[in-house]
């Protein structure tokens, strides 16, 4: 029997009611539920796998069947410290958790490469870098938005502006400004608390993900989803919402969807310690055409509901492409495989 720890950040202990407080709980409360929807999609995936047993993390403030086995951080453990004793407790562990303030590297580190379900490490660190991750492609020659500099940035660049955390996730404190100076004022008011903004232009057009899966001969593009992102004005500036993602919604054989799959492909090249599932954030814009936002080293929500929208396990290919034993037969299943290096 393999055992396999699953812990996903928000769900599993990462975040305290008593601590983080009802405004931040308020902001955070759409993440925590993504963050239960991916947690339950993969371990009930590598439930149905034969030779799987599923341990998951859960917390004092989280209800989880009595039926599955179900873990708690000591009183007084830090989540590292938790998940590290968990890691060596099971033969690889599954991470879910943001990229921000370098959390993912952190319990990439508490679980170590070994046992490592997900990204290497320095894959998860340029990712991680909103503006490094846009450089990296732009050198490419791919479709990006650049991280800019406030004093260098133009009014004639763009019709409007962002402004977010460089390592941030979602749409979590991003705000969109009709004026470039507001833009500036906000940036600046990050840079000077130490929150590691970035500014760049705002992409008009239809946001889009593209969710692959890959390993060490290259990436297969699963599917191509839309986004719910929405825009809510307040005191001057836009707030970014993000309202979860229609899976397989994009014609993979249609020219927009062959347009995106040479795209990703293009992508997972730059970042070859892409392993497992992860995502990519494109904007399509009427004039440019796909766009990249940022790439997603991880389990993204769009893993939910993507085995029963294939009829397939896809957790299956998860541990393919980790060599995990029993499950090499299944790296070159079905029609989701793709040439690497398509062009």
């Amino acid at each position: 029997m393999t055992k396999i720890f699953v812990f996903e950040y928000l769900t599993g202990g990462g975040i305290d009611p008593d601590v983080a407080g009802a405004g931040s709980l308020a902001d955070l409360s759409a993440l925590i539920v993504e963050g239960r929807v991916m947690r339950d999609a993969i371990a009930a995936d590598l439930r149905a796998l034969p030779g799987i047993d599923v341990t998951i993390a859960s917390s004092r403030f989280e209800h989880v069947d009595a039926a599955y086995a179900h873990c708690k951080a000591e009183p007084g453990e830090s989540v590292t410290r938790f998940v590290a004793r968990m890691a060596r407790a099971n033969d690889y562990a599954c991470i879910i958790a943001p990229e921000c303030d370098g959390l993912l590297l952190r319990l990439f580190d508490a679980v170590g490469a070994a046992r490592w379900l997900g990204c290497a490490k320095e894959t998860i660190r340029a990712a991680s870098s909103k503006s490094a991750t846009a450089a990296c492609l732009a050198a490419r020659g791919i479709a990006v938005t650049p991280a800019l500099d406030p004093d260098d940035a133009s009014p004639d660049d763009a019709r409007r502006w962002v402004v977010k955390p460089d390592d941030g996730a979602g749409g979590l404190d991003t705000y969109v400004y009709d004026e470039l100076d507001a833009a500036r004022a906000e940036y600046q008011a990050r840079a000077e608390a130490g929150r590691n903004p970035v500014l760049q232009a705002w992409v008009d057009g239809e946001p889009l993900s593209v969710s692959l899966i890959c390993d060490d001969e290259g990436a297969r593009v699963v599917s191509i989803n839309r986004q719910n992102i929405g825009l809510s004005h307040a005191a001057g500036k836009h707030i970014v919402q993000f309202d979860g993602v229609d899976v397989n919604r994009i014609d993979r054989h249609g020219p927009q969807g062959r347009a995106l799959e040479r795209l990703a492909l293009r992508v997972a090249e730059a970042f070859p310690g892409l392993r497992g599932f992860a995502g990519i954030d494109v904007v399509w814009n009427p004039a440019r055409g796909p766009v990249v936002i940022e790439v997603n080293p991880r389990l993204t929500v769009a893993y939910a509901g993507l085995s029963h929208a294939f009829s397939r396990n896809l957790a299956a290919e998860l541990l393919a492409a980790h060599h995990v034993a029993g499950f090499a037969d299944e790296r070159d299943s079905g029609p989701l495989r793709a040439c690497q290096g398509a062009s």
